[in-house]
């Protein structure tokens, strides 16, 4: 969604990083979306931090489009990126006869054996589809290596799921309520998700309105694989997708690191169900709608609906001001509140285009060269901090929220 997301997700430890530019992506509207300008920056950033970069260029398409979308690939074949999502056949088509690496988009709704070794003439991983429980799955990577079905590459087909973010209430995202409501096309990435809006059903001959007891019928939870990680793994999925646009940095941090740490417990072997509450506990500290575990994929019924459609975080995050210098040699931070004080034991949040997103615990304070308690809003203090910030960066106080 942005430099700082990009960032965010980097220094958590995530393996590729994909991203949007212009208007042919499924975040279109939603997110902030990168320029084609912006591409060789991206793949040099990437590069550097050995991360791979992946372009979501993963709309429907109509014929107008195909000229913006010859343009892009081009530009980043260029540029090096390292592969491009798509779902469109004339996507795919073309990225393949440029040569540049393709994944098959979650949109292609690739459910079985048949469409992945179909895909496997363009692309050498391919998304599945979310309406697949783990049994199919399974038993689509059993057959991938007891076929021996080659991408382009001559390496076996991989496979990616989703394991954690935003679930839709159609299939896969295939969704015409936005369409059919505001002219604005999800298969299009402009989707206003008005089914997160709570709804009365009412006999339209008697004006009686009917009992629902969730108004919410169509928004889902959010998926959490983070307790089924070591299933999913074992199933043979070689790559977990966090979704993480159209979020904020803290967002992209919090969710890569914890889901970064349940891997590398279960390559080490020191996966175990208590580690489940601390991980689950943090990821619910910044935005979703409440959590389904595991969900279809453990063969679990689809009525997962959140009962609200808002931001469910445990913890709130209030603007304050930013970092007006930094000091590296003594990692001396001076910041300018602009929007609010702070106090000792306060946990407080830096976010930017490099820096990422990281929070500390404020241990002291200093204003007009003396150690203080508590710091309001105009001053401006200089504090320890734990990592490395940068001018400019945003601070926020963290808050938790109390709900009944």
């Amino acid at each position: 969604g942005g430099w700082d997301s990009l960032s965010a997700a980097i220094r958590s430890g995530a393996d590729s990083i994909y991203f949007g530019i212009e208007n042919l992506n499924m975040r279109s509207r939603s997110s902030a979306n990168f320029a084609i300008s912006d591409l060789a920056k991206i793949a040099e950033k990437c590069r550097r931090s050995k991360v791979k970069s992946y372009l979501a260029l993963n709309t429907l398409m109509f014929d107008e489009d195909l000229d913006v979308m010859r343009k892009i690939c081009d530009a980043a074949k260029l540029a090096d990126i390292s592969a491009i999502i798509a779902s469109d056949i004339a996507a795919i088509s073309y990225v393949h006869s440029i040569g540049v690496p393709v994944h098959i988009s979650v949109q292609a709704n690739v459910s079985n054996i048949e469409a992945v070794r179909f895909f496997a003439k363009f692309a050498d991983v391919v998304v599945l589809a979310r309406e697949l429980t783990l049994n199919q799955i399974k038993a689509i990577i059993s057959q991938i290596r007891e076929d021996q079905i080659t991408g382009p590459s001559g390496e076996l087909m991989q496979i990616e799921l989703f394991v954690h973010g935003a679930l839709c209430v159609s299939i896969s995202g295939k969704c015409y309520m936005s369409l059919a409501s505001y002219n604005a096309s999800a298969n299009r990435g402009a989707c206003f998700q008005n089914c997160r809006r709570k709804y009365r059903i009412t006999d339209e001959d008697s004006g009686e309105e009917l009992v629902v007891e969730n108004r919410y019928v169509m928004s889902p939870k959010d998926l959490c694989t983070i307790r089924v990680i070591d299933k999913i793994l074992d199933s043979g999925v070689a790559i977990l997708k966090l979704e993480g646009r159209g979020r904020s940095a803290d967002y992209v941090s919090t969710v890569t690191f914890a889901y970064r740490q349940a891997i590398d417990a279960y390559l080490d072997g020191t996966f175990k169900i208590a580690n489940f509450a601390e991980l689950e506990k943090e990821l619910e500290t910044v935005f979703n709608r409440g959590f389904w575990h595991g969900g279809y994929y453990l063969g679990e019924e689809t009525g997962a609906w959140s009962g609200f459609s808002g931001n469910r975080a445990t913890v709130k995050k209030f603007h304050i001001g930013h970092v007006s210098n930094y000091f590296s040699k003594i990692g001396v931070a001076e910041l300018t509140l602009k929007g609010g004080g702070i106090s000792i034991d306060d946990k407080i949040l830096f976010t930017g285009n490099t820096t990422g997103a990281f929070k500390m615990d404020i241990t002291s304070l200093r204003l007009d060269e003396k150690e203080v308690k508590e710091v309001k809003k105009g001053d401006i203090i200089s504090l320890k901090t734990d990592k490395k910030v940068r001018r400019n960066d945003k601070v926020y106080l963290l808050t938790e929220v109390q709900r009944i």
